[in-house]
């Protein structure tokens, strides 16, 4: 009975969030499974319930954060055209916009450092970049990009969009404040497309 009140109170969402700030602001080996159950509130047992250890914690959120990015890559990309911008134009704003607007998720997915949790993304960004790459191949089917240059095509559009991420996360501007850059650099990349 004690154990179901606990998990009803203290969601699997509530902890990943938690300890997503908690990794981001003080660093992976700062954070214990203890200190996010007291920044909750919450003694560590209870973290417990729904993690067996902190790297398990951590991978949860990996996922969480690659899953969400790919829907919002589908779905951009599935869309029609609107306000005068391309599928591709689209499917590239959305990954602006989501890591403007979610820098540590951001952080954690593509600019964590340390070698040890690197581990546990380099899979889900491979994952999240082959899908990348199938919606830019999809797109440039029928474009007048040299076929020489489609397979760095994503690669480089990639890097261009995280350059610009990373310029902007530093300071922790919104996509919204930020809008008509994002979509400028966007429509610049893919001008001769």
């Amino acid at each position: 009975m004690a154990r179901r009140a606990v998990e009803q109170e203290l969601s699997r969402e509530r902890i990943l969030e938690a300890a997503r700030h908690l990794f981001i602001t003080k660093g992976y080996r700062a954070i214990s499974m203890r200190s996010i159950g007291q920044h909750l509130g919450y003694s560590h047992g209870s973290l417990y319930y729904h993690f067996k250890e902190k790297a398990e914690l951590f991978y949860a959120i990996v996922m969480d954060d690659f899953s969400h990015l790919g829907l919002l890559m589908k779905q951009a990309m599935n869309q029609p055209p609107q306000d005068g911008l391309t599928s591709l134009e689209m499917l590239l704003i959305e990954f602006v916009r989501f890591g403007l607007d979610n820098p540590f998720q951001y952080e954690i997915m593509f600019m964590i450092r340390d070698e040890e949790l690197l581990a546990y993304c380099r899979a889900e960004q491979s994952r999240c970049f082959e899908m990348l790459a199938s919606m830019v191949a999809h797109y440039l089917k029928d474009s007048r990009c040299p076929e020489e240059d489609r397979p760095f095509l994503p690669h480089s559009l990639f890097l261009a969009m995280h350059g610009f991420i990373s310029y902007y996360i530093q300071d922790r501007i919104t996509f919204d404040e930020i809008k008509p850059a994002a979509i400028k650099h966007v429509q610049m990349l893919c001008r001769n497309l």
